[in-house]
């Protein structure tokens, strides 16, 4: 992911000045170009060169890191999740808005033209009012039991893995679309694969489903996993209302689906058609496919455009990172303990 964000932060007109790794080998082999390797994150931060640090560490190092970085007065760029628990995701949003610091979390699929073209939509009220919330995020990254990585390892990844690590994007992706807040929620976890090729005993999730319920009282389902053969990063939201539906799928993301009584279409993103929300988010032409690396380097220009001062519309900003972990604190007690739990 470092070699992702240096390449959006270049693209936003940025000096990549630094770049510190677990040792300084691996930091100079992280193939960053010229910058300056120091012999550790606390030495980068401290070191008077930079103004802006991007977090692409394991997550337990996300807090404190970032907040090591605000407290030396500078802009963060964190990985989510921004902590292991919510009130230090919370801790770190208050540092960021008590100092004035442009903070945010690559809640990137926020990006995508025909994501704010749905937003655009729900909000003029062509759906009318919204009932239904709907949706998944599948991989098959973690399928087998001879997969493993760091995020398996609760020391390292949190308490939880597949709804941290993607549950996350599906919650942020429809709480900023609908403009909705899911206020409870009663969720089940399970482990597919109790052992791997690293770790004897698996404790976080490999898979999650949640119900919820949203402050305007719309329902909906969720079903997040890490272990689903054949689906890659499979991120669906469905949104239905009392006038019509709309969906999106990440893996289709020229697409915006739209549904009615009366009958459906796809529409497909094409500058000519699109709102005047979602037409920043739609530089080429129709036909020209965007994907995940133009949203990464839209976040990534959006959050240097704020560290000049402007106002750019919908940039994921610490306390966004603070909900996430507060809804996925809430997943895990429900899953714990069986009902419905408030977030």
């Amino acid at each position: 992911m470092g070699r992702v964000h240096a390449r959006a932060a270049r693209l936003a007109g940025a000096t990549i000045a630094g770049v510190a790794g677990s040792r300084p080998e691996k930091a100079r082999q992280a193939g960053l170009g010229p910058a300056k390797v120091f012999s550790s994150a606390d030495e980068l931060i401290e070191s008077g060169e930079i103004d802006l640090v991007h977090i692409c560490t394991p997550n337990h190092l996300h807090a404190p890191l970032a907040l090591k970085a605000l407290s030396a007065g500078l802009a963060v760029i964190c990985e989510k999740p921004l902590a292991m628990d919510a009130a230090t995701a919370t801790l770190m949003a208050g540092r960021a808005a008590e100092a004035g610091l442009v903070a945010t979390v690559p809640f990137v699929y926020r990006f995508h033209a025909m994501v704010r073209e749905a937003r655009q939509r729900i909000a003029r009220g062509d759906v009318g009012r919204v009932s239904l919330i709907q949706g998944s995020y599948l991989q098959d990254w973690l399928l087998r039991p001879d997969d493993d990585n760091w995020r398996v390892d609760p020391e390292l990844g949190g308490p939880s893995r597949t709804f941290a690590d993607i549950g996350s994007h599906w919650c942020d992706l429809a709480e900023f679309v609908t403009a909705d807040r899911i206020v409870s929620v009663c969720a089940q976890t399970a482990v597919v694969q109790p052992a791997r090729a690293n770790t004897s005993a698996v404790v976080t999730e490999d898979v999650a489903t949640v119900q919820f319920r949203t402050a305007s009282g719309a329902i909906g389902a969720l079903v997040t996993s890490q272990v689903s053969p054949g689906r890659k990063n499979r991120l669906l939201l469905e949104i239905s209302g009392t006038e019509a539906s709309l969906a999106f799928d990440q893996e289709q993301p020229e697409l915006l689906w739209l549904g009615h009584r009366t009958g459906s279409r796809a529409l497909m993103r094409d500058p000519e058609i699109l709102s005047e929300a979602a037409l920043p988010y739609s530089p080429l032409p129709a036909g020209h496919a965007q994907g995940y690396h133009d949203c990464f380097d839209a976040f990534v220009a959006d959050t240097y455009a704020a560290l000049r001062g402007e106002r750019r519309e919908g940039l994921p900003v610490f306390e966004d990172g603070a909900r996430a972990a507060a809804i996925c604190e809430a997943v895990l007690a429900s899953a714990r303990t069986g009902r419905w739990t408030e977030c």
